[in-house]
C-alpha cells in the first residue's frame, strides 16, 4: 500500500486503529487532531506510526499549510464533535467543528487535491430510520414525542399504530432527529456540493465500540460507560424499558472498512452502511459486560428515563459493505465485548 494518507482524528479511537492499519501495510500517514481533552484526557499520550499535528479543523491556516506539505493521495475525515445530548446543549460548537471544519477541510484540499477523500458519516443522520408500517410499506417516521415518552410509550408510532422496525438501508430519506445528526448529514452534503466535487466514499457507522474508547467521557458509548460504572461497584441506569436496540460494530472492523475505503473503486461516490446487521438491546448488552466482569447480571435499573432526540431501533442494512467494499464483520459481539471488558479493567 504505497500511498500517503491524511487523517483528521487520527488520533482518536477509530482513527488510531486505521493508522495502526495502514501503517502495517505500508502507508505514510499523517494524523491531524487537537486531543480534545473530553476525549483523551488532560495529558495524551500515544505511540503511532505516523506523523502527528496538533490542531483543530477550525484553524483553517493550519490545516491548509499541513495538507499542502504532505499532500496526500487519500484523506480520511474523522475529525468531528459527537453526542446526540450534548449537541443539544452546544449547538455552535457542534455545527462549528463539524460543518465549517468540513468546509475549510475541502477548500484546502483543492490545493492539493487527494485521489478521494472518505468521509465517516453516522447513522445518526437517518433519525428513528426504517420501519414497516401495517401493509408492510417500508417508511421512516417523525421523531418520538417527549409526551409519549412521560408517559412510557417508548415505541414508535403512526397514526396511533405501533410501526414494525426493521434495518434501514443507505437510501432511507434522512430525518436526522439531534444536531448531531444534522450537522454530520451536512457533512455529507458538502463533500458532494463542492465543486469540483473530489471522488469521495461515505461510511455510515452503526454504535462503535472496543478497547481505546474513552472511560471517562460521559458522551461517549453506552459499552464503555457501562465498563465503567459496573466497575466502580455502581448500579447500570438502562434508559427506557430497556429494549433499545442497536447495531453495535467493533473497532477493528470498522477501522479495516476505512482501509478497504481508501483504495476500493467499486466504493467511490457511494453511501455505505458499516455495522453487523444483527439487533441487540440495551438490557441484553449491559447483562453481557456484567457477565464479562463476573458480576450478577441483575446490576441494573430499567428507569424509564430518556433522552430527547434519542431513536428507539437503529440497526443497519449492510448488503453494500458486502458488496462494494468486500468488506463483513469478523467480530462477535460477545468476543468483541471480552476483548473490551479486559482492556477496561487495565483502566484503559
Amino acid at each position: 500500500m504505497s500511498m500517503r494518507v491524511f487523517i483528521t482524528g487520527g488520533a482518536g479511537f477509530i482513527g488510531s486503529a486505521l493508522t495502526r492499519i495502514l501503517g502495517a501495510n505500508g502507508a505514510e500517514v499523517a494524523i491531524f487532531d487537537n486531543f480534545l481533552e473530553q476525549v483523551h484526557g488532560p495529558a495524551p499520550g500515544i505511540a503511532l506510526p505516523a506523523e502527528i499535528v496538533r490542531g483543530d479543523v477550525r484553524d483553517a491556516e493550519l490545516l491548509s499549510a499541513t495538507l499542502a506539505r504532505f499532500k496526500p493521495d487519500v484523506i480520511v475525515h474523522l475529525a468531528a464533535e459527537t453526542g446526540t445530548g450534548q449537541s443539544a446543549d452546544e449547538p455552535a460548537r457542534y455545527t462549528s467543528v463539524n460543518v465549517v471544519g468540513t468546509a475549510n477541510l475541502l477548500e484546502a484540499a483543492r490545493r492539493v487535491p487527494p485521489k478521494r477523500i472518505v468521509l465517516a458519516g453516522t447513522r445518526a443522520v437517518y433519525g428513528e430510520g426504517a420501519y414497516l408500517d401495517r401493509t408492510g410499506r417500508r417508511t421512516v417516521p417523525e421523531p418520538r414525542r417527549n409526551e409519549d415518552m412521560v408517559a412510557g410509550r417508548f415505541g414508535v408510532y403512526d397514526d396511533g399504530v405501533e410501526l414494525s422496525p426493521a434495518p434501514t438501508p443507505e437510501d432511507s430519506r434522512p430525518r436526522p432527529s439531534s444536531v448531531y445528526g444534522s450537522s454530520k448529514l451536512m457533512q455529507e452534503y458538502l463533500l458532494q456540493q463542492t465543486q469540483p466535487a473530489f471522488p469521495h466514499v461515505i461510511l455510515r457507522l452503526q454504535n462503535v465500540y472496543g478497547p481505546g474508547q474513552s472511560l471517562k467521557n460521559p458522551y461517549t458509548g453506552v459499552l464503555s460507560i457501562f465498563c465503567q460504572q459496573a466497575q466502580n461497584g455502581q448500579r447500570l441506569n438502562i434508559y427506557e424499558d430497556g429494549e433499545i436496540t442497536r447495531d453495535f460494530v467493533f473497532v477493528d472492523d470498522v477501522a479495516r472498512a476505512f482501509a478497504l475505503a481508501c483504495t476500493e473503486e467499486r466504493a467511490l461516490g457511494r453511501t455505505i452502511n458499516i455495522g453487523t446487521g444483527r439487533p441487540l438491546s440495551i438490557r441484553h448488552a449491559a447483562e453481557t459486560i456484567l457477565d464479562k466482569l463476573g458480576l450478577a447480571r441483575d446490576r441494573y435499573d430499567v428507569s424509564g428515563m430518556f433522552r430527547a432526540g434519542d431513536v428507539r431501533y437503529a440497526v443497519a442494512e449492510v448488503t453494500k459493505a458486502r458488496e462494494l467494499l468486500g468488506w463483513s464483520p469478523n467480530v462477535a459481539f460477545e468476543a468483541g465485548i471480552a476483548v473490551l471488558v479486559k482492556w477496561a479493567q487495565t483502566g484503559g
